[in-house]
């Protein structure tokens, strides 16, 4: 592998491609550590021992700073990885991102407030369950603030800048069941596992971190239930049949099916919960399922997510809840 640039196919191309795409414009630092490894011969060494399931880039980053702190820049960061390396690869290995990005739920207050109430979700790959939760958040999308219903009345509030096209809601659904699938359920009550969960968060987005303590501190109390699975296994339609039958149900994810390297398997996922719930609600990087982008005629700017409802696009999201672009024609509103 020459160091000067990024081997096609490679590690160096994945964290280029991550630099580019996910990082700029969102975290400087996280796209000079990833800019950074994929020009860096024995940070790549270090990350191709690594099981491909390991290898992602939030992981690495996430790792090196929980265990050494936050670097100044890839030269720092280089030194507390390759000083500490056993350390960090026996944490890699131990942990997955999970990242559960509560801000998320902005994407999908506008389409659940759109369905006939009241609703049971389910959500795959649903982590501590945050964002089953999204009735006990509040809401900004720049006309005020949507407040919520229910809860003890602290809540935090999640800032989304919404397209003029999109259908804001005046009010918040309504939530009779949920439940969440997870391959390693995570509890929001566990201060460890809430400490990395934290981690997750990029170093300069502070609004996130915010965001995800007051999630947290929801979820403690709220417990909301997480079972152990995959989403090609049979606890999905398991789920699916304990929903109460006078609610709609929905199955929603995001930023998940990334994580299945098999693109036949994604598709028979895809063909599997579409039988098993009245709305599914797929949030993903239009990479993952590029069938589901054939024919937009508003490409999305770089690192967007494709947010479609029972496979018809609806609109292209930031990743992280920041931000949504309707796209949707009146015609193909849930």
């Amino acid at each position: 592998m020459s160091p000067a640039s990024p081997v096609p196919g490679s590690l160096s191309e994945r964290y280029t491609r991550f630099a580019d795409n996910e990082a700029r414009g969102r975290s400087p630092l996280y796209e000079a550590l990833a800019r950074g490894t994929a020009q860096d011969a024995e940070v790549i060494g270090f990350l191709s021992a690594l099981p491909p399931a390991k290898q992602q880039p939030n992981l690495l980053f996430a790792a090196v700073r929980s265990l050494e702190g936050v670097p100044e820049d890839f030269s720092d960061f280089k030194r507390r990885l390759l000083g500490n390396a056993e350390e960090i690869r026996s944490l890699m290995l131990s942990r997955s991102t999970q990242t559960n990005e509560p801000a998320r739920c902005a994407l999908l207050l506008p389409i659940l407030a759109q369905l006939p109430q009241p609703l049971a979700l389910i959500e795959v790959g649903a982590s501590a369950g945050l964002c089953l939760l999204p009735d006990f958040y509040g809401y900004d999308f720049g006309t005020g603030i949507i407040r919520p219903e229910v809860g003890d009345g602290t809540f935090p509030v999640f800032r989304c800048a919404a397209s003029p096209e999109t259908p804001i809601p005046t009010r918040m659904p309504r939530i009779a069941w949920r439940a969440g699938l997870d391959l390693n359920p995570l509890d929001a009550a566990d201060s460890e596992q809430s400490s990395w969960l934290e981690t997750l968060v990029w170093p300069e987005r502070t609004e996130r971190l915010d965001g995800l303590r007051g999630a947290l501190r929801v979820a403690a109390a709220r417990k909301p239930r997480v079972v152990a699975g995959s989403l090609t296994s049979g606890a999905m339609a398991a789920l699916c049949r304990e929903a109460p039958a006078d609610a709609t149900l929905v199955v929603f994810h995001t930023a998940v099916l990334a994580y299945v390297s098999d693109h036949d398997e994604r598709r028979a996922f895809a063909d599997t919960v579409t039988p098993l719930c009245s709305y599914w609600i797929c949030n993903e990087s239009p990479r993952v399922m590029p069938d589901l982008s054939t024919g937009i005629d508003q490409p999305g700017s770089p690192g967007r997510f494709l947010m479609s409802v029972n496979r018809n696009p609806v609109a292209w999201t930031e990743p992280h809840g920041a931000a949504i672009e309707w796209i949707a024609p009146e015609a193909t509103r849930p």
